[in-house]
């Protein structure tokens, strides 16, 4: 089975605090990402999709607070705040504008890791166990799917492009994403090649797809019944 480690977003310009978070964090598990400042967060949520935001609030230029308002407008995506700022009104604050918790520098590490996981179990919604895709059944525990009581043979590569499809399903998911949480090395052309593939083995016709729809200018959507 492939499984698809949660991929979180560290915000921070302090380039040595963002570095051993980075290695602390990939050790527990967690796939990582890391931007300097609020300007570099926003074009990483462009093109990645992101479980969870690590964000510093005092930053040169945008704060994390302002930063955490604005993102607000348009996303949900879980926000933990950190900060030297340890009073009960700048948390306040920071919840206030939309964050989903708030810890105090400095911290314990485990204590980072224990308020992220329960971040992730407290919004991530509970995930079914199997997608129905017209005749065809994806296992999502097992990573298999099956046409009836067949099953139908996936590559590795084929199975975890299907199964980040899943984790996203219903929602666009930019091709950089999908290479991203897949982890497909090469150029994006490898994503559409894959695609391709899947659309062959799940869809009744592969030229006018149900199930696996492209998103034009943007990526793909997985659309099961």
């Amino acid at each position: 089975m492939t499984v698809i480690e949660p991929h979180l977003l560290v915000v921070d310009d302090d380039a040595r605090l963002r570095a051993l978070l980075g290695d602390y964090l990939t050790e527990q598990g967690f796939r990582i990402t890391t931007a300097a400042n609020a300007e570099e967060a926003a074009a990483r949520l462009q093109s990645l999709a992101f479980d969870l935001l690590i964000l510093d609030v005092m930053m040169p230029g945008e704060d994390g607070i302002a930063f955490t308002q604005r993102l607000r407008q348009t996303s949900a995506v879980p926000i933990l705040l950190l900060t030297a700022m340890a009073e009960p009104r700048d948390r306040i604050n920071g919840l206030e504008q939309g964050a989903d918790d708030y810890l105090a520098k400095p911290f314990e590490p485990r204590e980072l890791v224990l308020r992220i996981r329960n971040i992730l179990n407290r919004v991530v919604q509970p995930q079914p166990a199997e997608l129905r895709l017209g005749v065809c059944r994806l296992d999502l525990e097992r990573g298999e799917l099956w046409r009836g009581s067949v099953p139908v043979h996936l590559t590795e590569a084929e199975t975890a492009l299907l199964l980040t499809l899943a984790r996203h399903a219903g929602a666009a998911v930019t091709r950089e994403a999908l290479s991203s949480e897949a982890r497909f090395s090469g150029n994006l052309r490898t994503v559409d090649v894959q695609m391709t593939r899947l659309r062959r083995k799940i869809e009744h016709d592969a030229k006018y797809p149900r199930y696996l729809q492209t998103v034009r200018g943007t990526g793909y959507v997985l659309k099961p019944d």
